[in-house]
């Protein structure tokens, strides 16, 4: 099955989740996928941070988007596990997800995210999540 193309994933996204603020996929090629969520003021904790669930929400999406780019267009992958070390404050700006690929299975797709804010090379978050694939 051939995996999707950034902008398969992009509008995947857009209808599958409508009205919801998606991020910018910028790359992906079922090793590797980088996605960018635009800053918006909503998005910040109580000390002027963004949040938790916008960093939580992202590193999914990163990993969902990577599975796609190497499966296919696979509604049905599910997230079966997502484990977030917080690493330091990103700044309230835009937020950049690096996601790779460690094991790509059967059943299962586990990965690895990286989160930065944009102007820092420094991660803020780094996640390891798991997917769920459904029978081919």
């Amino acid at each position: 099955m051939a995996g999707m193309t950034a902008a398969d994933i992009e509008a995947f996204l857009a209808r599958q989740f409508p009205g919801a603020k998606t991020p910018k996929v910028r790359h992906a090629d079922g090793r590797r996928a980088e996605l960018l969520l635009e800053y918006h003021p909503k998005q910040l904790r109580p000390g002027g941070t963004l949040s938790g669930p916008t960093m939580m929400t992202l590193a999914d999406t990163a990993m969902y988007a990577l599975v796609l780019s190497a499966i296919g267009e696979v509604p049905l992958a599910v997230t079966t596990n997502l484990s977030i070390n917080f690493l330091r404050r990103p700044q309230p700006e835009d937020l950049v997800a690096e996601a790779s690929m460690l094991k790509l299975g059967r059943s299962l797709a586990v990965g690895e995210v990286s989160l930065r804010s944009a102007s820092s090379e420094e991660p803020c978050a780094h996640a390891v999540v798991t997917y769920s694939l459904p029978p081919r």
